[in-house]
């Protein structure tokens, strides 16, 4: 394993990626564990004006505030360091998290939801800032894959888990799963240390945040943020464009999706030499086959494995993202950088459904939505295949 490029007295090993990417499915969570009741909220506060509103919003409003507080997460985790910020904030996920197991009034839950989301803003910018921090090259994109693989495939554990807590225990049972952090956060501050060098950097400010050069990578990132949670959160309603689907058969196909980006973050690590242009250019190409696919398909069949290739597309963009802004930041800044990284991206997982139910109501058709996704996807190739000469190795051979 490479040693520790901030730290010359200890090297970060396996445990120590394990235990980040533990941290970094806990933002995860929050929304998958509570999709399986959510009938069940919209049926308990059925007299609340506006439910069919509000519940949703208490499921996806940490989303928005991951969006707009991972840049000060990432500020303040370069200023201060990152181990106890990182303890610290799982702890108040944790408690924040049960707190709604014990509540009866839904604006009371959707509060305690923003203090959530600004605690999950902290976790999942320092857990990946700490991988930037621990590893380099090779070992760093490894781990990067293996979070990006690993938030993916426990979304299909989290949403079996929490209609089985639902089921025994009722709307609140999928709320007792944020507990999980506790012992995480015990973790961290067992195993976990503090880069040396990452103290004294944070306060020299000797070199200054690459903004012309990251500036293009984030708006990448947005767009692969709304391509990717476009099938995540529409999932049901596109295959339904085929025929009627039950709910197991959407989260049978849901799974396979989620298994597609787990599949293409390993095979983004494989490509070794590959570019960052070129694995942009092969990711949109995938999306463009695939939304193309479910745009035009006329069965079930071609509809998952359209989906299925999209979102094996967007598990190749995913890590190449990140890894690219983490290649380009220099160590004083990286907090900062990946909580940009960070925040882009949920706001593309908040943004999404709201935009393509604003397309869709000027377009007439979900059909012409994922049309247009698909043309701007092939927009988005054309544009990486002409940075292609040139450009260097991204992927470590």
């Amino acid at each position: 394993m490479n040693s520790n490029p901030l730290n010359t007295s200890q090297t970060a090993q396996t445990r120590h990626g394990v235990i980040l990417t533990l941290a970094a499915v806990m933002p995860a969570m929050a929304i998958i564990s509570l999709v399986p009741v959510l009938p069940l909220l919209t049926q308990e506060f059925a007299s609340v004006e506006g439910v069919e509103f509000l519940v949703p919003i208490a499921m996806t409003i940490p989303a928005l505030c991951v969006a707009l507080f991972s840049p000060i997460a990432g500020l303040l985790s370069d200023k201060t360091g990152r181990k106890s910020l990182l303890i610290m904030s799982l702890i108040i996920y944790a408690v924040i998290g049960l707190v709604p197991f014990f509540l009866t009034e839904l604006p009371h839950i959707i509060m305690t939801r923003v203090v959530l989301g600004i605690a999950e803003a902290v976790i999942m910018t320092v857990a990946t800032a700490l991988i930037g921090d621990y590893f380099q090259g090779k070992a760093r994109e490894r781990w990067i894959a293996i979070q990006i693989a690993s938030v993916s495939l426990s979304a299909i554990i989290l949403i079996a888990v929490g209609g089985l807590l639902g089921e025994v225990l009722g709307s609140r049972g999928p709320f007792l799963l944020y507990l999980l952090a506790l012992p995480i956060a015990l973790l961290c501050a067992i195993v976990l240390f503090e880069p040396v060098k990452h103290l004294r950097t944070a306060v020299s400010h000797s070199a200054k945040f690459p903004i012309k050069t990251v500036l293009p990578l984030l708006f990448t990132t947005l767009f692969v943020g709304l391509i990717f949670y476009t099938i995540i959160v529409k999932l049901g309603v596109i295959l339904q464009l085929v025929g009627d689907v039950s709910p197991a058969v959407i989260g049978g196909i849901g799974a396979a999706a989620n298994i597609g980006v787990a599949l293409g973050s390993v095979t983004f690590s494989k490509l070794k030499g590959a570019s960052g242009p070129k694995l942009v250019c092969i990711g949109l190409l995938l999306a463009t086959l695939g939304y193309v696919g479910a745009s035009l398909s006329i069965s079930l069949l071609v509809t998952s494995a359209s989906l299925f290739v999209a979102c094996f597309g967007c598990g190749m963009l995913l890590p190449t993202m990140l890894t690219w802004i983490l290649s380009l930041l220099p160590d004083n800044v990286r907090g900062r950088g990946t909580g940009l990284w960070t925040g882009v991206f949920f706001f593309g997982q908040f943004a999404a459904p709201i935009a393509v139910a604003a397309l869709q109501n000027k377009m007439g058709s979900l059909e012409a939505v994922l049309m247009l996704i698909a043309g701007l996807s092939l927009v988005g190739a054309a544009i990486a295949a002409s940075r292609l000469k040139g450009a260097k190795g991204l992927v470590s051979h």
